[in-house]
C-alpha cells in the first residue's frame, strides 16, 4: 500500500505501508546497525516512531529473549527495506508478522538518509504514516500539524509496572528500583551483580523507597519529558541523603532536577550504539549506547554536583556525581542492549558504593 510520512513542519516523504495501516508519533532516528527488536520494545521509545538508518531490517527475525519490555513500545518503524524471510537458526518468527500482531505500523521504501538529514537539521518532530486509504494528503498535512510535541509529555505512567515485584530475593544487598520504564536488560545487569531488587511503580512515594530494609535506590530510564514529572521529581528529592542512589537516563535527569538543575530538549537527541562519551574522571573515551531526547543543563547545577562525563559530539552532560553524598548517575545506557559494553562497570561501581556506605 502506498503511503506518505508527513512531518509536523509539512515535509512529506513517499513510501509504502506493507502492513496496511498507518499511525503516528515523534519521528526520531537511531544509528544502531542492529538491535531492532530491543529498540522497538524499549519503553523509552514510547510515543516515538523510529527511523533505522541501517537500510535492511528484520534480517535475523524475532527472538523472545531480546525483548526489553513486555511488548513493542515504539509507535512505528521507519525503514528502507523490511525482510519477510529472516535467516537465523534461532529465529522464532519474522519482524513484519510480529509488528502486525502488536499493531505497530511500518513504513518501507523510505529514503531514510534524507529523513535522517532532515531530522538532524530541523529537529525531531511529530509525524504521521498516512496511507492511501486515510484520506487526502492535505487532510494528512493538517492532522500532522496539529500533533502535540514531545515537550511537556509525561509518559512514565503508560510504561511503568502497575504493582511492586521482587527479583533475586537471595541477594545480600537490597535495592529499591523506581520504574519509569525500565529495560529488562538493566534489571538483568543489576541482578547479575548480586542485588536483590524490589521494583516499584513510577508514582511510589519516597517513604516507601527509602524504607530501612533497602541498602540503596536505583532510578530507571523512561520516556517523555522529565520536566513534566514534578511529582516524581519531588519524591526523588525526598530520597536524597537517605541512601545511596544510582540513576540512568531519565533517572539521571530526575536527579539533576532534584538538585535544582533544569533539563532541556535536544534538537534531535542521542540514539544509537556508537555514541562517544568522555569520562572526565579517568580520561577514557567510552563508546556507549544511548536513547534520549532530553538532557541536563550544566548551568545551574550546584557546586557539590560534579559533571563526570560529557558527550564528545556536543558537550552535553552524560554523568553526575555528588561530592559528599553516595549518589551518581549516567545519561547513557551501561547495560547496552544493543550496543558496546564499555560502560558495564557502572553496575559494579554501584555495588561498591553500597558496600562502602553500609560498612563505613
Amino acid at each position: 500500500m502506498r503511503a506518505h510520512l508527513i512531518l509536523k513542519d509539512g515535509t512529506i516523504f513517499r513510501g509504502r505501508a506493507p502492513l496496511g495501516f498507518g499511525g503516528g508519533g515523534e519521528a526520531v532516528f537511531t544509528t544502531a546497525m542492529a538491535g531492532y527488536q530491543e529498540i522497538l520494545t524499549d519503553p523509552s521509545f514510547a510515543g516515538q516512531m523510529v527511523c533505522m538508518t541501517f537500510p535492511e531490517q528484520g534480517i535475523y527475525g524475532i527472538h523472545a529473549d531480546l525483548n526489553e519490555g513486555t511488548r513493542p513500545w515504539a509507535t512505528g518503524l521507519l525503514c528502507r527495506r523490511l525482510t519477510f524471510a529472516p535467516d537465523h537458526h534461532r529465529c522464532e518468527g519474522d519482524l513484519p508478522s510480529w509488528l502486525k500482531r502488536h499493531h505497530i505500523p511500518v513504513m518501507t521504501d523510505l529514503d531514510t538518509r534524507a529523513l535522517t538529514q532532515h531530522l538532524r537539521d530541523q529537529g525531531s518532530q511529530p509525524s504521521l504514516i498516512w496511507t492511501e486509504v486515510d484520506g487526502s494528503l492535505d487532510a494528512g498535512v493538517a492532522k500532522a500539524k496539529a500533533l502535540p510535541d514531545m515537550t511537556g509529555q509525561a509518559l512514565c505512567g503508560e510504561v511503568s509496572c502497575r504493582d511492586r515485584y521482587e527479583l533475586n530475593p537471595g541477594g545480600a544487598l537490597k535495592v529499591a528500583v523506581l520504574d519509569g520504564g525500565i529495560k529488562l536488560s538493566i534489571l538483568n545487569q543489576l541482578v547479575g551483580v548480586g542485588l536483590n531488587l524490589e521494583v516499584f511503580p513510577w508514582d511510589t512515594p519516597a517513604s516507601e523507597l527509602t524504607d530501612k530494609r533497602f541498602h540503596g535506590l536505583f532510578l530507571s530510564n523512561g520516556p517523555g519529558d522529565p520536566a513534566a514529572l514534578p511529582g516524581m521529581q519531588k519524591e526523588v528529592e525526598a530520597c536524597i541523603g537517605k541512601l545511596p542512589i544510582f540513576g540512568i537516563c531519565l533517572g539521571h535527569q530526575l536527579l539533576g532536577q532534584a538538585f535544582g538543575g533544569k533539563t532541556f530538549k535536544l534538537k534531535f537527541g542521542h540514539r544509537g550504539a556508537n555514541q562517544p562519551v568522555h569520562d572526565l574522571m579517568t580520561g577514557r573515551i567510552e563508546i556507549t549506547a544511548q536513547n534520549h531526547g532530553f538532557a541536563v543543563d550544566e548551568n545551574g547545577l550546584p557546586g557539590d554536583l560534579v559533571v563526570t562525563h560529557k558527550h564528545l559530539s556536543d558537550g552535553t552532560v552524560e554523568g553526575l556525581r555528588h561530592t559528599k553524598l553516595p549518589i551518581f548517575s549516567l545519561q547513557h545506557h551501561p547495560e547496552a542492549s544493543p550496543g558496546p559494553h564499555d560502560a558495564h562497570p557502572a553496575f559494579h561501581r554501584f555495588v561498591a558504593l553500597l558496600k562502602e556506605f553500609h560498612h563505613a
